[in-house]
């Protein structure tokens, strides 16, 4: 869900157009970073990709991506290089939100809520590198985590009309919701869980719900 956040947060045309189209985000930012001639198999592309989307998402630099993915620093610079010059207005919101953060102290997620980051302008390197991560991601993974906030909230109130009452929230983790339902009712739960998730919110890409049914979370997420 961070990704999708992003893509609407900075609206960067190549990432609403994939999420709007149902690409794997992974294999299209695999494209953009290591070109089409790359000699690594599709595999391993997509995993670096999705170790490049979401390390930068956290802030991290290029001494921490090449021990992450197996590269050498400058390789990894390199593709940090090719990241920001694919997606541009990425970087230009990330950007704006330092400007913003060392301007006020202040970052805000997509709605309104608010952390104080004081060390954005410290002379302490450290403190103001850890204060700079911070600040890129809170807006990001804050939003996400107000979304799904929103979406609880949304089938909290719905589930009393489902399965006869006797559909029940027990567990979220991450962006997941754990539901515990009548067998004969999973399919309905799942189908009313999918729609009030996928309308917490509207983004300019899709917020696509996946659903696993099973006896248990594991058999759910198989």
């Amino acid at each position: 869900i961070e990704l999708r956040v992003l893509a609407h947060l900075a609206d960067e045309p190549t990432l609403v157009e994939a999420f709007r189209n149902g690409e794997d985000i992974h294999d299209r930012t695999a494209r953009k970073v290591f070109g089409p001639s790359s000699a690594l198999g599709a595999h391993e592309l997509r995993r670096r990709a999705k170790i490049i989307n979401y390390a930068l998402l956290y802030g991290k630099q290029a001494f921490t991506l090449a021990k992450d993915i197996g590269v050498s620093r400058q390789e990894a610079q390199e593709f940090i290089d090719a990241y920001f010059a694919g997606f541009t207005a990425v970087r230009a919101f990330l950007d704006d939100i330092l400007v913003h953060a060392r301007e006020t102290g202040v970052v805000k997620t997509m709605f309104g809520r608010r952390r104080l980051v004081p060390d954005v302008n410290t002379r302490n390197f450290q403190m103001r590198g850890e204060a700079e991560r911070k600040a890129v991601n809170f807006p990001i993974q804050g939003t996400a985590a107000d979304i799904l906030k929103r979406a609880m909230i949304d089938v909290h109130r719905a589930l009393g009309r489902v399965a006869g009452g006797r559909a029940r929230m027990i567990l979220t983790v991450h962006d997941e919701l754990l539901f515990e339902t009548p067998k004969e009712a999973a399919e309905e739960t799942a189908a009313a869980v999918r729609e009030l998730m996928e309308q917490a919110v509207t983004l300019n890409v899709p917020l696509d719900v996946d659903i696993g049914i099973g006896e248990n979370w594991k058999e759910a997420k198989e």
